[in-house]
């Protein structure tokens, strides 16, 4: 059975709750317990140090249970200094390796906000400001293999999500439950839709898509479409962030990037497909995330042209994998969103099965 674990903010968390209660001389432990809205969980905590009176550094390790996550044991640093109160009693900060926005503010969002609130705020001494700067010593580097930059966030990694469990949905031991999941549903609804990427389900809510309707795929795609035609089912339309859902028009059917790649190649053979020349080719294989790729397009005037091309060829290949692979004919549309959840291309088989399925709801 897949392992959970928990996501980076959690650490982050754990080591500034370590080194505020050793700077309050309280007895710790090698771990802490952590609030994290609405679970609980104890944390281990690698090392803790009093360097003064009112300074403590302690270090936690992420852990992200099965994922197959960059951060996994990374360590995570946290310094936390107590100063006369100002007017705020907790100050969060960003150290080496926790990226910044441009407007130099630390990349540490809502969810992680609430969770160091949650855990420190009431050991805080009423007289005292808890000044806490997060370190990651790894994030610069490993930030270099994210789209971080894309999003304004530079330097580093960002203390992100919306939940303190990281749950392993891309590892092998997950495929089962995505099978028993799609054979349930596709018995209610024969038109199905498989929501990649983190926001698919926010878009497809807000396309009014019936829930008995949606099925999430991790990164399974073509496994999970082999599924849905050996179950009869008459259509499925792929909701998916286009860095990923992409990967379907050169072949590759696990997204996992730990698997294949090649979103560049991809968006560059549809430039030319669409008429680019060779210079725009080349700008676009030289850009260093897909969402980079979609900028440069858009300033190019390409933009619209390559991602309808996309849109068709996904469902062209993923149909095809179908009948390759089950022997059955299966309608597929395509959506394709950007990081937001914005819709930027789909073709015409998606918007039919929108139609369809909002009818339902």
């Amino acid at each position: 059975m897949a392992r959970t674990g928990y996501t980076l903010p959690v650490f982050a968390v754990a080591a500034a709750k370590a080194a505020l209660l050793n700077l309050s001389n309280q007895v710790t432990s090698t771990q802490v317990q952590l609030d994290l809205l609405p679970d609980s969980a104890e944390i281990p905590i690698a090392q803790v140090a009093k360097l003064d009176a009112e300074n403590a550094l302690a270090i936690a390790i992420s852990d992200p249970g099965d994922n197959l996550d960059l951060t996994k044991n990374t360590p995570i640093w946290a310094w936390v200094r107590l100063s006369h109160r100002q007017q705020e009693p907790l100050i969060l900060q960003a150290g080496e390796g926790l990226g910044k926005n441009d407007r130099g503010e630390a990349a540490i969002y809502s969810y992680a906000r609430k969770l160091f609130a949650a855990n420190l705020l009431s050991l805080i001494p009423a007289d005292r400001t808890a000044r806490v700067t997060i370190i990651l010593p790894e994030g610069r580097q490993l930030a270099q293999r994210t789209s971080n930059e894309a999003f304004g966030i530079l330097n580093g990694l960002s203390l992100l999500g919306t939940s303190g469990i990281s749950q392993p949905l891309s590892v092998a031991d997950q495929l089962d439950e995505f099978r028993l999941t799609l054979q349930d549903k596709v018995k209610e609804c024969p038109n199905l839709v498989f929501c990649i990427g983190s926001n698919g389900k926010s878009v497809a809510q807000r396309l009014g898509i019936p829930e008995v309707a949606i099925v999430q795929t991790g990164n399974w795609i073509g496994a999970l479409l082999v599924e849905a035609g050996l179950f009869n089912a008459d259509s499925v339309l792929l909701l998916g962030y286009h860095g990923k859902l992409l990967k379907l028009a050169g072949g590759i059917f696990n997204t996992s990037s730990h698997i294949a790649d090649a979103k560049l190649e991809i968006i560059s053979a549809a430039v030319v497909n669409v008429g680019g020349d060779l210079a725009a080719v080349r700008e676009i294989l030289a850009m260093r995330t897909a969402d980079a790729a979609q900028k440069r397009l858009i300033e190019l005037e390409l933009a619209d042209a390559v991602f309808r091309h996309l849109a068709q060829n996904i469902s062209q290949k993923a149909e095809a994998y179908v009948r390759k692979y089950a022997d059955k004919s299966l309608t597929v549309g395509t959506v394709l969103f950007d990081r937001q959840g914005q819709i930027i291309s789909q073709n015409p088989q998606a918007t039919a099965l929108i139609a369809q399925l909002q009818a339902q709801s």
